[in-house]
């Protein structure tokens, strides 16, 4: 059996950024996972997020895009290889997955890297600023349904939860 890690990143402080732990909420909020996944909000946590590569075969990372060309709310799945390394100095702020994974690979450890992403409206307030502007807001469900697809390839065990539909809430799944 593979163990799967889903790693949500991303600052809540910083607007749309947050679009990695907003998943995560919903994810498990809405889902129970089987033995060997473990679906984990890990913030802004850099070279940090090592255990976990060192503990999975497979690594789902739920992160904001940027420059995209699409409109803010896409979701989109990708590689690792299609993300940008980042050359030179960094510091904790700057490690993109690519480099966390280029990380692991010299540090032995064997993981297969996944990509979710939403293309962002805002990750840069002036202030800071707790919550997703509305298109990444809405967009949240279908990013986590793109996270189920990738785990239903992957054989994991997924399960949605029971819970009673609240008012106002449209989205039943």
């Amino acid at each position: 059996m593979s163990t799967i890690s889903v790693l949500g990143v991303g600052n809540v402080l910083m607007r749309d950024e947050g679009i990695g732990p907003a998943v995560i909420a919903y994810l498990n909020d809405r889902y129970s996972f089987g033995e060997g996944v473990r679906v984990v909000d890990c913030a802004t946590m850099g070279l940090a997020l090592l255990p976990y590569f060192r503990d999975s075969d497979h690594i789902i990372v739920v992160d904001a895009v940027d420059g995209t060309g699409f409109p803010p709310g896409t979701v989109m799945r990708f590689s690792p290889d299609d993300i940008a390394r980042h050359p030179g100095n960094h510091t904790a702020h700057s490690i993109a997955f690519p480099d966390v994974l280029d990380a692991a690979t010299m540090l032995g450890y064997e993981v297969t890297g996944h990509c979710v992403g939403v293309q962002v409206a805002d990750m840069h307030p002036e202030v800071f600023d707790m919550g997703l502007t509305p298109e990444v807001a809405a967009a949240v469900p279908a990013a986590a349904r793109e996270v189920i697809s990738l785990l239903a390839e992957l054989c994991a065990d997924v399960r949605a939860v029971d819970r009673p539909q609240e008012a106002g809430d449209c989205d039943a799944g």
